[in-house]
């Protein structure tokens, strides 16, 4: 969903938050922290909305700052998981019993090199064409279908995968 720069930060927010969660949710697998991550990054707008009000997609501004936002969180875990392990600790268990039944595809996801996560996690969880991709990453056309064919041909690799949905298409949704 686009709205319009005239909208006041309440109704951008409103109209706006459950889907940047949603994205969050794909790249992170844990809603704990997508909700954390998505809103730092309605208040990283807010902060900015004069000037972020004003641009031709800020729903698109807020999604590359919450893609970038868990592709750092992720890093981070990683290195705390490190660290504890250098420790001789166990890291603990976090499986959700009521987590996706696709966890297995997300989790193969959040794998994926930063960009192509992000890319298809915008066109799987939102639906998102190539062009807003693009536009929402900050990239071209051609860099989003690459990183759409690459991550598919991954996923269907790793998933053992013989669906044509996941094999096929230029991803012009």
């Amino acid at each position: 969903m686009v709205v319009a720069a005239s909208v006041p930060f309440d109704g951008f927010y409103a109209a706006e938050y459950t889907e940047v969660v949603r994205l969050a949710v794909a790249l992170t697998g844990r809603a704990d922290v997508a909700e954390e991550l998505a809103q730092d990054a309605f208040v990283a707008a807010y902060r900015r909305w004069s000037r972020v009000s004003r641009y031709d997609d800020p729903a698109g501004w807020v999604r590359r700052v919450v893609t970038n936002r868990c592709i750092s969180s992720g890093r981070r875990y990683v290195a705390e998981l490190r660290s504890v392990a250098k420790l001789g600790r166990h890291r603990p268990s976090h499986e959700d019993p009521a987590g996706p039944a696709d966890d297995d595809l997300w989790a193969v996801v959040r794998s994926l090199p930063r960009r192509q996560a992000q890319v298809i996690a915008l066109a799987f969880v939102e639906d998102r064409s190539v062009r807003d991709i693009a536009g929402i990453l900050g990239c071209g056309e051609e860099t989003v279908r690459t990183h759409l064919r690459r991550g598919r041909r991954t996923i269907a690799e790793r998933l053992c995968v013989e669906d044509t949905s996941v094999h096929g298409g230029d991803g012009n949704g």
